[in-house]
């Protein structure tokens, strides 16, 4: 791996460890990681402040998975450094150095990072998780379903080494919501737009 490669999956890191969530909660005069669920990530901040501050949090939180792609790809560095830049945003994401290596959960990151990698696998994604969320209006089960969707959807288009990433990316975002998995088993999972 070049030196290059290199910084490039460094800044990768440090740019999906920007705590948006925290951040926005802070400028609302709220510790985002002591209301609601305690997580640092769009859906906790959209049930504790309103649906405009989830989604500003949501979309820069895409946005950290798009451009750590983009980064590698305007540098030529080739597809799996792009993977490798996809990966360490979402893993900055979720173990922020920012907030002693705590995070959110890497919904948003992990799709933008996917759509940026592999497009189709991206659309999977987003058509699953909206599909579910409307029916269900549980985004752990929709954020859960997109993940294997585009797995699997990886696996269908890409070559098989990137359908091995984007299975990591799922593997680790369904084991972010083992929390929510007992929830919704035991039935006592919070739908969306319930307040915290």
């Amino acid at each position: 791996m070049t030196l290059s490669a290199v910084l490039t999956v460094l800044f990768s890191y440090l740019l999906g460890a920007i705590p948006a969530a925290a951040w926005v909660a802070r400028t609302r005069g709220v510790d985002i990681r002591t209301v609601g669920s305690g997580n640092s990530g769009a859906t906790n901040v959209q049930r504790s402040l309103g649906n405009g501050p989830g989604l500003a949090v949501a979309l820069f939180d895409i946005l950290k998975g798009v451009l750590a792609v983009l980064a590698a790809y305007q540098l030529d560095l080739g597809l799996p450094i792009m993977a490798a830049c996809g990966v360490a945003a979402v893993i900055g994401h979720n173990f922020s150095p920012f907030l002693r290596f705590r995070g959110g959960k890497g919904v948003a990151t992990t799709f933008g990072a996917v759509a940026a990698l592999l497009p189709v696998a991206g659309l999977a994604f987003f058509v699953i998780f909206m599909a579910t969320v409307w029916l269900t209006r549980f985004v752990s089960a929709g954020s859960i379903l997109a993940a294997v969707a585009a797995a699997f959807t990886a696996f269908l288009v890409g070559p098989g080494w990137l359908g091995l990433v984007v299975t990591a990316l799922a593997a680790l975002l369904i084991w972010q919501h083992r929390d929510n998995v007992s929830r919704l088993t035991a039935g006592n999972e919070r739908r969306f737009g319930q307040k915290s």
